[in-house]
């Protein structure tokens, strides 16, 4: 009895402090008028765009076409980058920095700028073993496809905050 009253207890008071999961729709504070955006890229099929479209329709924005659209979210390509961050002592990467970074700008339906360009930046370390060629790539891959995951969870956040903010 005291066990299901405690548990009782810590879930009321879990959900009076206003905790929620990270991703939850009502987590992006978007306005009504804000829900419905149409996106324009020059690669609609690549991994990130389709990231994005996800992510952003499981907070609630609905994708319509331009004539319907209370905003069009303009999203370049994404661009990742590699660089060594240090050397073993046989001259040979020890560590990687990883970099996926993209900008994007939203219009009103009439071309005004909405919100300015925005340059949103995902950087992470990884360690290298020189030895294993395989595992390194296959390592970079998954970090790329998390990386693409938060990248558009930032943008989501940064439209939010402006939306909210106007």
């Amino acid at each position: 009895m005291v066990r299901i009253a405690s548990t009782l207890f810590l879930a009321i008071l879990l959900s009076a402090c206003g905790f929620q999961l990270r991703g939850a729709a009502s987590s992006t504070g978007l306005p009504a008028e804000w829900r419905q955006l149409h996106l324009e890229t020059g690669s609609p099929n690549s991994e990130f765009t389709r990231e994005l479209r996800s992510r952003f329709s499981a907070n609630g924005i609905e994708w319509v076409d331009r004539k319907d659209a209370a905003y069009i979210l303009q999203l370049e390509p994404e661009r990742f980058s590699q660089r060594n961050l240090s050397l073993t002592s046989e001259a040979r990467a020890a560590e990687f920095e990883l970099t996926l970074q993209t900008r994007f700008t939203v219009r009103a339906p009439d071309g005004s700028i909405a919100m300015e360009p925005s340059e949103a930046v995902v950087t992470k370390q990884m360690e290298n073993d020189p030895s294993n060629v395989v595992g390194k790539a296959e390592e970079i891959r998954i970090l790329q496809a998390e990386m693409r995951g938060e990248l558009a969870q930032q943008i989501l956040r940064r439209i939010g905050f402006h939306a909210a903010a106007q």
